[in-house]
């Protein structure tokens, strides 16, 4: 079963809530859901004292990195959210505050020279992080530019020193359907599982994401640590990550998974390729009336092209 989601241009811009109502709203809803769930679910924790990360925020900009548009507005970017795990609907902030982000610790298995896990705050304090402008565009064609902080996944596949046998990365978000009720929905393959090739992952571009304008990543965002690459369309972009496996056999991703006729692994940006029930040769910048041509591979060409030559028989977009 498929549930149509609407399009992201369909959102008028009055929607979009004032700062100082966003954030008195999200505050309120977000005490209130956390005291609610630590009486109601056991092992839940009723409120979380403040991110034991703040102190590396905002991380030094890499200016490596730059756009060709100004930065979406961040309330905007932060009440706009796809995050199934809480809704099918675009508005996910009051339900994602029931997650609970510390303790957070993230598996390395698979292929590697020995499996570990490592706390969230023990990870980002091992690999230094830097803040880089990203666009970012869905695949249901809608885009924003955003200034995400972390560190490049390179440095993540380094630390865990996969065998030589291993020819892909598979990520995994949490599995707890009492805290995110989309989980309910047994029609979707939970957990959400994304993958890329060891070549994808090993590229520059490939981030993993701790943070956003300039501080630690808000829930709906896929907080505490989330997967960006801003040559594919945002789907692949795993929220809330707690498994790093290294693979022999390319998986089964979750959207793949749930209907492979519209959404495949690969994922990459082509506006020559429509989806099959729309055109990908334009998107919507969030918050604005502005449609832009869609850019092959996002505007990345130049540092991703390279990874697919030899794979033309491949089904590399959408």
């Amino acid at each position: 079963m498929l549930i149509k989601r609407r399009l992201g241009w369909e959102m008028p811009e009055s929607q979009a809530t004032p700062e100082h109502v966003a954030l008195n709203r999200r505050a309120f809803i977000g005490a209130g859901a956390g005291l609610i769930a630590g009486a109601a679910l056991p092992g839940l924790a009723a409120a979380q004292g403040a991110d034991p990360s703040l102190d590396l925020y905002p991380a030094k900009r890499n200016e490596s990195f730059t756009l060709d548009r100004p930065l979406t507005d961040a309330e905007l970017a932060a009440n706009y959210n796809n995050f199934y795990e809480f809704g099918t609907s675009k508005d996910v902030v009051a339900a994602s505050q029931k997650l609970v982000t510390r303790p957070w610790t993230i598996a390395i298995d698979g292929m590697v020279e020995k499996p570990f896990e490592i706390g969230i705050d023990d990870l980002v304090r091992k690999i230094p992080l830097e803040e880089r402008l990203y666009r970012f565009r869905c695949v249901e064609s809608w885009a924003m530019a955003v200034p995400w902080t972390g560190f490049p996944l390179k440095s993540l596949v380094a630390l865990a020193k996969p065998l030589s046998g291993a020819k892909y990365v598979k990520l995994e978000t949490f599995l707890n359907p009492r805290v995110a009720t989309g989980q309910l929905q047994r029609w979707y393959p939970w957990p959400y599982t994304e993958g890329l090739t060891m070549a994808e992952a090993t590229n520059d571009l490939a981030l993993i994401a701790t943070g956003i304008y300039g501080k630690p990543l808000p829930k709906q965002h896929g907080a505490p640590i989330r997967l960006v690459t801003p040559w594919k369309y945002g789907f692949k972009s795993v929220k809330s990550i707690t498994k790093v496996s290294f693979v022999a056999e390319r998986p089964k991703t979750f959207w793949e998974a749930l209907q492979a006729s519209e959404y495949g692994f690969w994922a990459n940006v082509n506006p020559e390729v429509p989806h099959p029930r729309w055109s990908q040769a334009s998107e919507q910048v969030l918050g604005t009336r502005e449609r832009r041509p869609t850019l092959l591979f996002n505007g990345y060409a130049e540092q991703v092209a390279g990874l697919y030559k030899g794979l033309e028989g491949e089904r590399l977009y959408v």
